[in-house]
């Protein structure tokens, strides 16, 4: 299935099949993705792979039951066994009145690279590893990749919507270890996905620099001593935890339980008023378009700390009586920079960490949460000091949210998230 007409007649031929069984509301979403990919393994070019894959997944609402399936087989008679079996599965399925599909969507999207590089792949890698041997040679990238990706798909229902995309994608992934000896650090990661790889360094990409340079320095750790509270500076790794947290306060989980914090807190200020979060739907290896058929318009959930929007899906809506919002489903997510230098950022923290990662596990119901920070360093002073040891912070995540102090003019891209340095206080270490 690589030619977008090729796609549409297969999402028809479902959908008719779907009417023809007897379901009142359908969705189809065909697709097709080719990935091309240099792989490494313990600092190595390992393997040159291109794959193809096609995909059908089907949704179906009868008197209310839902039920959904994929395949990969997209004839007409894997097609009848694959929807006739769907049928039995939401005659089955207990009845929601929320359950809908989209009605008179309309959206094409081309967007990014639409045919992969082979030799830019295979050149990336070549100066990702000659960079970490000359710079970082006690660092061991024991996986990683640099790849491209066309995403092709078509999406109708049985309401009239029809949303089709053709969007690619070049990404990289570094994954290792530093190591001196029996001292190691602990594991560590950089990566993410542009439209233009040939226009950077690799090195500069995704923080993989600082990631290198920082992972020999976490060789060797120390603990953080007594017991004090101090403030972080988070990076943007453990920044987008803290805003993974609010995504899901604000969407379906928590607002369908009853469970969300902000619930009622639309027009209200949640978050310092440092904080603008806006949507970047059109970032690499993101498309404009939810996972439940709408079209993903641009939007804001944070501005100048005050929450703008809640984003339940359409089943989310119907189900809490909430404004459905539209969001992609690929992510797709900036907070706007500030104005203070990243070294100022620091420099301004009497004690505390600069945190790499923030392992927050499942905060309780009110925010509070017990944390381990990995990839992190000790400061004091504003200055940074040694590599930490495993150290526990505790607090309550939206009390960080509200207790942000400054935020940084430097801000780090991955694709998918645009994010700066957050200075945050009030954190208990332990």
């Amino acid at each position: 299935m690589h030619d977008d007409a090729v796609l549409h007649d297969v999402a028809e031929r479902a959908l008719a099949l779907m009417r023809a069984q007897g379901f009142d509301e359908a969705q189809v979403d065909a697709s097709s993705k080719r990935h091309d990919e240099v792989n490494i393994a313990h600092d190595e070019p390992s393997l040159l792979r291109s794959t193809e894959t096609q995909r059908v997944a089907l949704l179906g609402i009868v008197d209310g039951r839902k039920a959904s399936t994929e395949l990969t087989e997209v004839d007409d008679a894997s097609l009848r066994e694959r929807i006739a079996s769907l049928a039995a599965d939401a005659g089955s399925a207990p009845r929601d009145d929320a359950n809908a599909v989209s009605s008179a969507q309309r959206s094409r999207i081309v967007q990014g690279p639409q045919q992969g590089d082979l030799a830019l792949l295979a050149d990336t890698v070549r100066e990702l590893l000659e960079f970490r041997a000359r710079e970082t040679p006690q660092f061991r990238l024991e996986e990683g990749y640099a790849a491209h990706t066309l995403l092709r798909s078509c999406t109708l229902t049985s309401r009239g919507s029809d949303l089709a995309c053709s969007a690619g994608w070049y990404a990289i992934n570094a994954f290792g270890t530093a190591r001196d000896g029996q001292a190691a650090s602990s594991f560590n990661h950089a990566g993410g996905a542009t439209h233009d790889l040939a226009d950077h360094a690799v090195q500069d990409l995704f923080g993989i620099e600082a990631m290198l340079r920082d992972t020999v320095r976490q060789i060797h750790t120390q603990p953080v001593g007594e017991k004090f509270v101090g403030e972080v500076v988070l990076t943007p790794g453990a920044v987008e935890d803290l805003l993974g947290w609010l995504h899901g306060q604000i969407g379906d989980l928590q607002l369908i339980a009853g469970s969300s914090l902000y619930r009622d807190k639309v027009g209200s200020a949640i978050a310092s008023p440092l904080l603008t979060l806006k949507s970047r739907f059109d970032a690499p290896g993101v498309v404009a378009q939810s996972a439940d058929a709408f079209v993903a318009q641009p939007l804001d959930v944070l501005r100048a700390g005050v929450l703008v929007t809640l984003t339940p899906t359409l089943y989310g809506s119907r189900k809490t009586g909430l404004p459905h919002v539209p969001v992609a489903s690929g992510g797709g997510w900036e907070l706007v920079a500030g104005t203070t230098p990243r070294a100022e950022v620091i420099a301004g923290v009497a004690r505390g960490a600069l945190v790499g990662r923030l392992s927050m596990g499942r905060p309780a119901a009110n925010g509070d949460f017990s944390a381990v920070i990995k990839n992190s360093f000790a400061i004091r002073d504003g200055a940074l000091g040694p590599a930490l040891a495993e150290t526990m912070i505790s607090g309550n995540v939206a009390h960080m949210l509200r207790d942000v102090s400054a935020v940084s003019r430097e801000r780090l891209d991955t694709g998918a998230t645009l994010l700066p340095w957050l200075r945050v206080g009030g954190l208990h270490f332990s």
